[in-house]
């Protein structure tokens, strides 16, 4: 037998899909997409415009970072236009929302000026590398099979959410195990809940969490259901 007859080759093992309402700890990244639109303030481009639909997007991809399905990987897209109207930008500004309350430690409920500054970003860096709790469900990909996605964030009023995220490494600890930012972003953070992130004129927003991206690159989706 020679190295090129794979006959005797193993299949490849089929992963099973993560199971739709599992809540698991993320990291985030934004797959760049190169449209800008300084008018919206989406600049350095991150944001995807579908060039047939108008619709532009965040194409993101989240890695589990422990458990069961550590190291798994789920792509799903945040909207940010749709020519057919507000709804889709409406539901990811949403998403977003929920998934600083989620990494960031804050209750929805909470109004106070410390939660309301943590709810604002200077720009879709500050949203590249942010670890939080997600909560996976199923849609349908191109060719009609089931597929892992990621919709929604467990925010700090679930019951699991201190359990979930209390072990969490890519964020600060008030005990000073893990310090954010090198050089002069150091000491320009806040913490608030148990995480931390950039003060408003951080020198360098959207290095929160990051712990290296190294995942392979994965199909960009070409429609959406509100394109």
């Amino acid at each position: 037998m020679t190295y090129f007859d794979f006959n005797s080759a193993a299949d490849p093992s089929a992963f099973d899909l993560i199971p739709k309402g599992t809540v698991v700890r993320v990291r985030m990244t934004v797959r760049p997409g190169g449209f800008n639109d300084p008018t919206q303030g989406w600049t350095g481009g991150y944001a995807t415009r579908n060039a047939q639909t108008g619709s532009v997007y965040l194409n993101c991809e989240f890695v589990v970072l422990e458990g069961e399905f550590a190291r798994r990987k789920m792509w799903s897209l945040i909207g940010l236009f749709s020519p057919k109207g507000p709804e889709w930008a409406n539901m990811g500004r949403s998403f977003i929302k929920a998934i600083l309350n989620s990494a960031r430690g804050i209750h929805p409920d909470d109004s106070s000026s410390a939660a309301q500054n943590a709810r604002r970003i200077s720009g879709f860096a500050d949203l590249d590398g942010l670890e939080f709790l997600a909560k996976v469900d199923w849609e349908k990909d191109q060719h009609g099979q089931d597929k892992s996605v990621v919709k929604s964030a467990v925010t700090p009023d679930h019951k699991d959410y201190v359990a979930l995220m209390g072990a969490s490494t890519g964020r600060c600890r008030r005990q000073g195990l893990r310090r954010c930012g090198t050089g002069s972003d150091r000491g320009t953070r806040q913490v608030y809940g148990g995480g931390c992130f950039p003060h408003p004129g951080s020198s360098s927003l959207g290095a929160i969490g990051r712990l290296g991206h190294d995942a392979p690159t994965a199909p960009t989706p070409i429609r959406h259901p509100f394109d």
